[in-house]
């Protein structure tokens, strides 16, 4: 079974800024050109599960437009981490102390007081678990932390711990990765 994880387009936001849970929308060109990639890839018949947030939705929206025959729902489990206070600043401007903290105490720690990392594998791992157990090959269109999460959840990670743990890479903007489940993830 076969999981891809495909990233939204480009946001319509300034780069540098945190826009984690923020509802921003995605560059509609940038969409369109994602969607047109992705369709001629999937297979038939394939489930699609999308963040509720619009810059996902758009994308979900666009791909439905050429490939009538998959199947869509949204799930809010897809939605990005919430930064709470600090959404919609800078990153840049976001004290060095609240850094400090988050690193410290990495997966308890709610950066911006809403959501911490381990908030986010907890819901990303009921959504992994959900999609493994109804074993068909399924498309997630979210955002770079919840493939992150997905990346950890399929090597059997489900606790972070500390920051050096948890993954850097992640697809591009309109990008997408493949994930192979097996009976261990």
């Amino acid at each position: 079974m076969k999981l891809w994880l495909v990233r939204h387009a480009q946001p319509l936001i300034p780069s540098g800024v945190c826009y984690g849970a923020t509802d921003v929308a995605a560059d509609e060109q940038a969409t369109q050109q994602a969607a047109t990639a992705l369709a001629v890839l999937l297979p038939q018949r394939i489930q699609v599960l999308s963040s509720t947030l619009q810059r996902c939705e758009l994308l979900a929206q666009c791909l439905r437009e050429l490939r009538p025959d998959l199947t869509y729902k949204v799930d809010a489990r897809l939605v990005e981490m919430d930064f709470g206070c600090w959404e919609g600043l800078r990153w840049d401007h976001i004290p060095q102390a609240a850094f400090e903290r988050w690193t410290a105490d990495f997966g308890g720690h709610r950066f911006g007081g809403k959501e911490s990392v381990s908030d986010v594998m907890q819901r990303v791992a009921s959504a992994w678990d959900e999609t493994h157990r109804l074993r068909l090959d399924t498309v997630w269109i979210t955002h770079a932390g919840v493939i992150r999460a997905a990346s950890l959840l399929a090597q059997g990670v489900r606790h972070v711990a500390q920051a050096d743990q948890w993954p850097r890479e992640a697809p591009a903007f309109g990008g997408w990765c493949e994930l192979q489940f097996t009976e261990q993830t």
